[in-house]
């Protein structure tokens, strides 16, 4: 099997110790609920801040990665080197590949499979919100960039351009498209004129290029896949309105979908998208305890139909600009998932974004069972499939049934069905659990009688994806810490741990934390506890609290 041989990389999880909840903390502390690399380069467990590097050149002579021929797939265990493993899991599980040009990679059907599981649930709550799916052009003049000034100034050091077409200097240069508000409000100034234009909502399913200095597959990539919904409204209220049921959207697809119990909540100033007045985020925790923004939702007040004329006529006959928003989810979700879920046998897929769902492996060791052994297989497939469970059988002769239970087991398939002569001849099926490894996971005797089959199957479906939900909370809960001082927080971060607190300091001081510490505050959480708090950092009052943690 071609494995993908990945350079060593250092360690980016460590052990941490217990930090202890002082009594101090408990007027607002808050149990959290479930709602709600550049060739992939080489990321250091000490070098947690963003480092301004060269942009990625494409050059000729930079190392490639090579494809070897292997017996076995070795997978580096987790707690050894986090960053080694999610790269052996992402090749040995075939979901990605690197692509020709440094920072790029080319996403291989099973990858590309979950994210069209991702898409199709999501495709369905954009509509039922009443939003229309359609598409921009990736080619954006420079000129559009330029007008939202603090747009320009946070995407710039990203930005890929255009500058010759059809072997000519282009008169003016072409952005490849980072995001689309821009393009977007110049059609919208020509699509909205009136009240009776409003509200419009669209979305869009596209390719993004952004010049990224550090790259890790799926989580930060040169290109990468995703939705962006834009809306435009007669008023301020119906924008956030809006922005706020777009991240509620994203939050009950990351906990009913994804098994990911992600925090929701408010970026803080220093952290709101380049052009927007408010950004709401959901925030995931990793297997390493970083923290991933996994979708984020813009309220972007007037700042774009300022810059671009985009108005409209209102009721009473006067010309008001339009209250805007923006939405977006991306591949970074499958990296997400793996970094949430995967052990060191492998990914580990919520049975509801899962490609397939059952594998079933048939057994046999004599010519004359093969004929039965086969035809049961084929039985329960279709049995299975005509209940609209994903199945697939592993009727491969190359193998041997333990290298395809250790192969499906990598690719993070839910459950695995074995039949043997033995089965056959009792009608039943054995069935085991990816999430519950060896004997303790695995259930004989199980019918082979269509409804009970089906029944069992389906129940064990969802007891795996609450399962994972479960477990992943349990993981988030036991590693964030109430803090009410700097010092607190700082010791939170060092052990490697989310730390959460009252904040009311400045922009500056946000700053300092960053620079001192590599954490960054995630959210002002939605959920917030009640009661007097004290901001840790200057010791006046705050009204919310805040989470700081290291992150992707």
């Amino acid at each position: 099997m071609g494995a993908l041989r990945l350079p060593s990389l250092t360690s980016l999880s460590s052990a941490a110790a217990a930090v202890p909840r002082h009594h101090l903390c408990r007027q607002f502390r808050l149990p959290l609920r479930p709602l709600s690399a550049a060739n992939f380069s080489v990321q250091s467990s000490t070098v947690e801040k963003e480092v301004a590097a060269p942009a990625p050149e494409l050059e000729q002579s930079s190392p490639k990665p090579k494809l070897q021929q292997e017996k076995d797939r070795v997978i580096t265990p987790r707690s050894q080197d986090f960053n080694a493993w999610y790269l052996d899991i992402i090749a040995n599980a075939e979901l990605a590949d690197y692509g020709p040009v440094r920072g790029t990679m080319v996403i291989r059907p099973y990858g590309y499979a979950i994210w069209e599981a991702i898409q199709d649930y999501l495709n369905v709550k954009f509509k039922e919100t009443g939003h229309s799916n359609m598409y921009f052009p990736q080619f954006i003049p420079y000129s559009f960039i330029e007008k939202e000034a603090s747009h320009v100034e946070g995407f710039s050091p990203e930005l890929a351009l255009v500058t010759i077409g059809g072997g000519k200097e282009l008169e003016e240069k072409l952005v490849v498209r980072p995001t689309s508000e821009t393009i977007v409000n110049h059609m919208f100034t020509q699509w909205i004129h009136s009240y009776r234009d409003l509200p419009l909502m669209i979305n869009q399913w596209a390719n993004v290029t952004r010049w990224e200095m550090r790259t890790k597959p799926f989580v930060r990539t040169l290109e990468f896949l995703w939705q962006e919904g834009h809306t435009a409204h007669a008023t301020p209220e119906e924008a956030e309105k809006e922005a706020l049921q777009m991240i509620d959207v994203y939050t009950k697809f990351a906990f009913e979908q994804a098994a990911i119990p992600v925090i929701a909540g408010r970026k803080s100033k220093v952290e709101t998208f380049a052009g927007a007045s408010r950004t709401y985020t959901i925030e995931a925790m990793m297997g390493d305890r970083k923290a991933l923004q996994a979708g984020t939702s813009h309220n972007l007040g007037q700042n774009f139909s300022r810059a671009f004329g985009t108005q409209f006529t209102d009721e009473n006959g006067q010309r008001q600009h339009v209250w805007q928003t923006s939405w977006a989810i991306s591949t970074r979700f499958v990296g997400g998932i793996i970094m949430t879920h995967g052990d060191d046998a492998g990914l580990m897929l919520p049975p509801n974004l899962a490609p397939v769902q059952v594998i079933v492996v048939p057994i046999w060791k004599k010519a004359d069972e093969r004929t039965g052994v086969l035809g049961a297989a084929s039985s329960v497939k279709q049995t299975l499939q005509a209940a609209g469970i994903k199945v697939k059988i592993d009727d491969s002769e190359q193998r041997t049934p333990g290298w395809k239970f250790n192969f499906w087991e990598m690719k993070g398939v839910p459950l695995r069905i074995e039949i043997g002569p033995r089965d056959v001849s009792n009608g039943s099926v054995v069935v085991s659990r990816r999430d519950i490894p060896g004997k303790q996971g695995k259930v004989f005797g199980i019918s082979m009688e269509s409804s009970t089959l089906v029944a069992y199957i389906k129940g064990k479906l969802d007891e795996v994806q609450s399962s994972l939900l479960e477990r992943a909370i349990s993981f988030r809960d036991s590693n964030i810490v109430d803090v009410c001082s700097y010092t607190e927080l700082k010791e939170a971060i060092a052990q490697g741990k989310w730390a959460r607190g009252p904040w009311s300091a400045s922009d500056e001081e946000e700053l300092k934390v960053k620079e001192e510490t590599g954490a960054t505050i995630r959210c002002f959480p939605f959920e917030q506890p009640e009661g007097t708090k004290t901001c840790l950092m200057t010791g006046n009052l705050a009204d919310e609290v805040a989470i700081f943690a290291k992150s992707y």
